[in-house]
């Protein structure tokens, strides 16, 4: 199989690669703090939008794919922080098994 082309061009955003780590609360409970694991260049594709109901309410729910360069610690659970916004990592693929790129499917925070 031949490589899949991706233009490295393309990486021109600047990401923080995440790591979530559950904190214990009062209420015997845990909330998710978000640590700091590298700094990246991505770049980020727009994939869909959907609807769902949640609480009574329509939210929207948008879904992102990030291509970065391949890194042995991005994970499923992970997030790419970039400015205000945060896209919890889904699914991580290397597409053509090169050990080149890694195509991550993301989810925006809501």
């Amino acid at each position: 199989m031949a490589p899949l082309f991706i233009d490295p061009g393309l990486l021109r955003r600047r990401a923080i690669l995440e790591a979530a780590d559950a904190v214990p609360d009062e209420s015997g409970g845990a909330a998710t703090s978000w640590r700091e694991v590298a700094e990246l260049s991505v770049h980020v594709e727009p994939v869909s939008v959907a609807t769902e109901e949640r609480f009574g309410q329509r939210e929207a729910v948008v879904t992102h794919r990030v291509i970065c360069r391949f890194r042995s610690d991005v994970d499923r659970g992970m997030a790419f922080r970039i400015g205000a916004r945060r896209l919890l990592i889904r699914s991580v693929h290397d597409p053509d098994d090169s050990g080149r790129y890694l195509v991550c499917r993301c989810e925006e925070e809501r």
